[in-house]
Parts: C-alpha cells; sequence; structure tokens
C-alpha cells in the first residue's frame, strides 16, 4: 500500500468503469481466467480436506511453524501487489517519472533492517501476533489501540482489494459486476477457510507465478515493439522521465528523498510489523530461515517491480508522440495499463486473460493473507477473553470469521462501486496509520527507556496531528504530470495540437506543484511524506516523555524486548539462528 496510491486511486476507480476499455475476450481468455480461479479452488480442497494437520490455531494460522522458506518468501512477494498496484505504478512511471522507482530501491535497506532489528526480537519471545510484542513492551492498551487501527484499515479495505478487478473484468466481459465479485470472493472464502495459511502461502505462489509471467512479458514484448532497450531510454530521457528529482521541498509530489525514505518506513511497517505478513514469517521455523525467506523477498519484490516500473516507462516510449489521453482514446492514465496491454500482446493467443488473471492474482493474494490474519488478531485479542478457549473452538470461529469477511467483501462492494471518492480517504488514512505504527514498534524495540504513558501518546499525538493534516488538506494539493504530445496521433485536430503545445510550456516551466504566491503551509506537505511525518511525531513526543513521565508502578523492562541492535547497552542473549535439533529430527511434511 505505497503512498503512491494516495494520489492514483480515485483515477483508477473511474477508470476501470470507463467506455475506453480496448480488451476483447474470447473463448481462450475464458479459459485461462478459469483455471486461475480452479487451481486456487483446487489447494485449498487439498489442504482443507486431503492434507489436514492438527485441529490447533497453530496449524491453521502458521502451518505448524514448519512452513518452507521458499514459498512464505513468495508468498510475501504476491502479498504485496495489489491489483491497483498492477495499474498504477506504470502510471506513475508514465505521469511523473522514474522517481518512484525509489520505492523499489528501498528495499535495499528494508531487508536488513527486519532481519536484524525486528524480526529477531520475535523469534526471541516466541511471539506469533505482532501486535502482543506492545502489550509485553508497553501495556494492554497500546496493543488494543494498533489491532484497532488495524482492523479498521482492514475493514475499509478489503472490498477494495477485489472490487477494482472485478469492476475492469466486468467491462471487458459485458457480465454484472456483482455477480463477477461474488464468484471470485467465494473461492478466495473457500480456500482461505478451508485450508488456512498453507493454503494461503501455496495459492499465492502460483499467482506469484502468473504476475511475473504476465509483467515481464509485456515488459519485454512492448520494449522489443519500441525499438529496443536502447530506444525506450532515448525516448525517456528524452520525454524527462527518467530525470532524478533531487528537490529538498517538502510540497514537491515525488523527489528521491521523500519517496525513499517514506517507503523505507512504510515497507518496514508492511513487512515486518503488519500481521498479515509477520505471521507468515513466524511460520517458519527458525530465525535463520526467516533471514532467509526475507533476502528472498526481497530479490523477487525488486525483480517484479522493476519490471512493472519498466513497463510504464515502456508505455511513455510506445505514445510519447500520441498521448491516449490527449487523443482521446483513453480517459484517464491509469487506463494506459490496459490499453497498452491489448495494444502490444492483445494479439496473441490467450494473453488478455493471462492479464485480467494477474491483476486477480495480485488482489486475491492480498485479500486471503488479510483475512486469515485478520481472524487470528480478532479471535485472540477481542474474543478468546471471553470464552472458554479451546483449539477446536478457535478453528472454527476463525473460520467464521473469514466466511463473514468474504460476504461482507462482497456486499462492500455495493458501496464501493457508489461512493469512489472516498477511496483516496482511505488510502490517505492507510498511509498516516503506518507512521504511528512503525513508530511505536521502533520505539519499544531501540529506546530501552520508553514506556507505556510515553508510548500512548506518542501515538495518539501521531494519529490526531496526521489526520488533522489529510482532513484539511483535502482537494488542496494538485499535480501536474510531466509534459506528453499528440504530434504523431493520425488526423490530429489544431485545437488537439495547441492545447498539447501550451500543456508542453506550461509544465516546462513550472515544478510539480502547482505555484503558490503564500509561504510553506503543513497542509502544502506531499501526501509522501505522510508516513515520515507520522513517524516523527509518534518519536518526538514519545521520546521526551519516556524521561519526563514516570512509568507504571508495575513497570519493568524486560532485554529480550529490546532489538539485538542495543545489545552493547543492556543484557541480552541473541536467539539461536538456525533451526532447533529436535526438530531436525522430526520428517518434515511433505507439500
Amino acid at each position: 500500500m505505497s503512498s503512491l496510491l494516495n494520489a492514483t486511486i480515485v483515477a483508477t476507480a473511474a477508470t476501470v468503469v470507463a467506455p475506453d476499455s480496448q480488451f476483447i475476450f474470447n473463448s481462450t481468455d475464458y479459459a485461462v481466467f478459469a483455471l486461475m480461479l480452479s487451481i486456487s479452488a483446487a489447494i485449498g480442497v487439498y489442504f482443507g480436506f486431503f492434507a489436514k494437520g492438527a485441529d490447533t490455531t497453530e496449524e491453521y494460522l502458521m502451518g505448524g511453524k514448519r512452513m518452507k522458506t521458499i514459498p512464505i518468501a513468495i508468498s510475501l512477494v504476491a502479498s504485496q501487489l495489489s491489483a491497483i498496484s498492477i495499474m498504477t505504478i506504470p502510471a506513475e512511471m508514465y505521469a511523473y517519472g522514474i522517481n518512484w522507482f525509489f520505492n523499489v530501491v528501498c528495499m535495499i535497506v528494508v531487508v536488513p533492517l527486519l532481519n536484524y532489528v525486528v524480526i529477531p526480537v520475535f523469534y526471541n519471545n516466541n511471539i506469533t501476533n505482532c501486535y502482543e510484542y506492545l502489550e509485553m513492551r508497553f501495556c494492554r492498551e497500546v496493543r488494543v489501540m494498533q489491532t484497532f487501527i488495524f482492523i479498521m484499515t482492514m475493514f475499509f479495505m478489503l472490498p477494495i482489494f477485489i472490487f477494482l478487478p472485478s469492476l475492469a473484468f466486468a467491462q471487458v466481459t459485458g457480465y454484472n459486476v456483482h455477480i463477477i465479485n461474488t464468484v471470485v470472493c467465494s473461492i478466495c472464502v473457500f480456500y482461505t477457510m478451508f485450508g488456512g495459511i498453507k493454503a494461503v502461502v501455496w495459492t499465492d505462489v502460483i499467482q506469484a507465478a502468473i504476475m511475473v509471467v504476465s509483467v515481464v512479458l509485456v515488459g519485454v514484448m512492448g520494449a522489443n515493439r519500441v525499438g529496443g532497450l536502447s530506444e525506450v531510454l532515448r525516448i525517456a530521457g528524452e520525454g524527462g522521465r527518467l530525470d532524478i528529482n533531487y528537490n529538498f521541498d517538502l510540497t514537491t509530489r515525488s523527489t528521491i528523498w521523500n519517496i525513499f525514505t517514506s517507503a523505507t518506513i512504510m515497507w518496514s511497517g508492511y513487512v515486518g510489523l503488519n500481521q498479515s505478513c509477520v505471521q507468515r514469517i513466524v511460520s517458519l521455523p527458525s530465525l535463520g530461515h526467516a533471514r532467509r525467506s526475507l533476502v528472498l523477498f526481497g530479490f523477487g519484490f525488486i525483480l517484479i517491480m522493476f519490471f512493472n516500473c519498466f513497463t510504464g516507462i515502456v508505455i511513455y516510449s510506445r505514445f510519447h508522440d500520441c498521448d491516449p489521453i490527449e487523443s482521446g482514446h483513453v480517459s484517464k492514465v491509469d487506463k494506459m495499463v490496459p490499453y497498452f496491454v491489448q495494444d502490444t500482446v492483445g494479439h496473441l493467443w490467450g494473453m488478455p486473460g493471462v492479464f485480467i488473471s494477474c491483476v486477480f492474482s495480485a488482489a486475491l493474494s492480498t485479500l486471503s493473507a488479510s483475512i486469515n490474519s485478520l481472524g487470528g488478531v480478532v479471535y485472540f485479542d477481542y474474543i478468546k477473553p471471553h470464552i472458554r478457549h479451546t483449539e477446536h473452538r478457535a478453528n472454527v470461529i476463525m473460520k467464521l470469521f473469514v466466511l463473514f469477511a468474504g460476504i461482507y467483501c462482497i456486499f462492500g462492494g455495493m458501496v464501493v462501486e457508489n461512493f469512489n471518492s472516498i477511496l483516496q480517504v482511505i488510502y490517505s488514512i492507510g498511509g498516516v496509520s503506518f507512521g504511528s505504527t512503525c513508530g511505536v514498534f521502533m520505539l519499544g524495540m531501540l529506546i530501552p527507556k520508553s514506556h507505556s504513558k510515553a508510548a500512548l501518546t506518542g501515538v495518539l499525538a501521531s494519529i490526531v496531528c496526521m489526520a488533522s493534516i489529510v482532513i484539511l488538506s483535502w482537494g488542496r494539493n494538485h499535480y501536474d504530470p510531466l509534459p506528453t504530445s499528440t504530434a504523431s496521433c493520425p488526423a490530429t485536430s489544431l485545437n488537439g495540437t495547441l492545447t498539447s503545445t501550451a500543456s508542453t510550456l506550461l509544465l516546462s516551466s513550472t515544478t510539480e506543484a502547482p505555484a503558490k504566491d503564500e509561504g510553506f503551509s503543513i497542509l502544502d506537505l506531499t501526501f509522501n511524506l505522510y508516513t515520515v511525518m507520522g513517524f516523527v511525531i509518534t518519536w518526538l513526543v514519545a521520546i521526551p516523555l519516556s524521561y519526563i513521565l514516570k512509568p507504571r508502578s508495575d513497570y519493568k523492562l524486560d532485554p529480550k524486548l529490546l532489538s539485538p541492535v542495543v545489545q552493547p547497552f543492556v543484557h541480552y542473549k541473541p536467539t539461536p539462528t538456525e533451526e532447533p535439533h529436535q526438530l531436525k529430527l522430526e520428517k518434515p511434511e511433505k507439500v
């Protein structure tokens, strides 16, 4: 959930229903799409009925902590790519250039940060729910607040994950969008409910393969059609799409500084401090397995996101002298990807079906991981304290929750269809919450002096301040895209040429953000810095208060709850990095 989506989600929602779709679906495309859904359902049947493990919460949520390194790494990659990302990232590169690519580059910092600062804490304390750490380190109030933020974010996000690709599919096939949404949600709920985390992981593997094939094929074939890599880079360079913005202006939409810093915090929080990902990471038998899996995840993420970004540069090279938006072929920039796919590989047998399968694979991988982890969080934090807990009862309740979450997604789609403008608000609030979430976790792991009163106040201050900024700046800031041309469009009207020329002259003399006469206002802050600001506010409030306020009378710091990087300052016994000997003696499960 990159901060990129804050600016592009409204356009996505509008474009998936635009009348300018160029896809032509035939029987082969339907067969490809049906095959993808059938494989996902079959995996759920296998793990739900033929390869069932023990009827325990550990088996259902973490596969008995016997999951394999490579499938977990692939699953993490797949779940980071939502259907919206597949559509909007190339559109971002087309409209605003290469700066967003540093959102991918930051992974070279994120993976070591997780491997040596964050994940060892979870393994040292045998933590399977990342929010459990907040209760152990601070107090239950901090845990409840963060789980509430997580649940509310997921509550708004779940219908969006699957509805937007359903809307796109309905546009290219003519079927009723709610019928498609119901069928796809039902399949996702089926394999998630019966197969548990194992089904989620292995369907992610299949879906990731579909995404890789589609993204790589589209990028490579598009570059070949333009004239090769050198020609793509030449055209993109001349069009300003390869220019890196080193500006320190806090109101500029995308610079190397605001993209890299916000992405580092955002991905650290989403991969290492979000239960949907932590649940899979700690399902591995040892810290060594987890570290290797995260390294593989980093390489896989960079690979697929590189081709996704590269596709955006190729799209510009293909249409640099005949912009489909200004020429009237495409209504919005986020519609460029399906338009380009049809233009590039639409003539290949089954490729429209592969691309739609790619979009749905991205949606399913995100949705299944989210509802599986959400079920665990709701049960252990809000249901278990009020009932007599048994392993069987817990599994039944979590499966029912997954079912109700799927039903909610189906009916929530009806709301999403009618209130598209709320989507940007949801993603903005999601971006704000990542700053405070990452801030409070890192506060507990890196600042030994911090305690519950300071942490609680810091998080509340961050949420209130950032929510105020988002609400008050709504509709205030607008960012002009880089210039385009219609000079080579067939039968271009004089009016269209003059419009394009005027647009080019205007854009070439201004920055991305509109010029403002007044001085700097915090409301003019670029949305790419929301996550950074949320993190900074949490620390600026909590660290001084940790020294000013007295901790609770029952507070006692356990050094094991601190990160290994503070080991020189406190007594800290590191966890073994290899699989325990007794687990090695057990025969691994065959999958």
